[in-house]
């Protein structure tokens, strides 16, 4: 008898994870009540954080529907984009790593102080002097920020910034350089994550792959790199 070969079945690709395109996951989710948005295109607002996103940043409809969105001449971060249309002004492609904590031990920080609106300007400063990243007038309102207070001078900094369902970023991660070496950036790190996981969520993080002492750190206390990443700041197309 003959046997007939049946053809192998086709490889189904896999899903996209929540954490590939971040910024487009919290703007259509948890953040969804910050969100700009239109058509394949969102963003924060411009006093909450310098992100946009992109539905699938390699379809040139969603750049068209994020250049009507920001409009003309708009300087913008985009994340996960190996590059922009030929219209747009690329201004710098840097390259960074996404970690996930994989066996971060998570704890409350009993000296940490909760932060918010009426702290930003000493946390823009801080942020200024440190700079762990782009912070904006209200990206303390994005999720718990907590810091660290020497006879009341806040002296370092962490908390949440983007939140795709299930996940959270810790982010702002700073310590002001006289009070480095003490530690206190890991517990706030520590204590940030604590309060993602009482929520049952994944604490996850950014930093630019050149930053290889802050990578070192984080996963010397429990984070795993998990993917390089690409962000571009851009410049939207002139009006026509």
């Amino acid at each position: 008898m003959a046997t007939s070969v049946q053809p192998a079945p086709s490889p189904v690709p896999a899903s996209p994870h929540l954490l590939d395109n971040p910024a487009w996951a919290a703007l259509t989710g948890p953040h969804a009540a910050f969100a700009e948005r239109l058509g394949g295109a969102a963003r924060y607002p411009a006093d909450v954080a310098a992100f946009t996103a992109l539905a699938d940043p390699e379809d040139p409809a969603a750049w068209a529907d994020l250049a009507k969105l920001l409009g003309p001449g708009t300087v913008a971060l985009v994340n996960g984009a190996p590059g922009a249309p030929g219209d747009w002004e690329v201004l710098e492609h840097g390259q960074g790593v996404q970690l996930v904590a994989t066996s971060l031990r998570s704890e409350p920080a009993p000296e940490a102080v909760r932060l918010g609106t009426d702290d930003t300007e000493e946390i823009l400063d801080l942020v200024a002097r440190t700079k762990p990243g782009p912070f904006k007038e209200r990206t303390v309102t994005l999720g718990t920020y907590l810091g660290i207070r020497e006879e009341g001078r806040l002296v370092a900094l962490a908390g949440e910034r983007l939140h795709p369902p299930g996940w959270t970023e810790i982010s702002a991660v700073c310590t002001d350089p006289g009070f480095r070496g003490r530690g206190l950036a890991t517990r706030l790190v520590r204590a940030v994550a604590h309060g993602i996981r009482e929520r049952g969520e994944a604490p996850f993080l950014h930093a630019a792959a050149s930053n290889t002492n802050a990578i070192r750190l984080y996963e010397s206390i429990g984070f795993t790199l998990r993917r390089r990443t690409t962000f571009l700041a851009v410049r939207t197309p002139a009006a026509g």
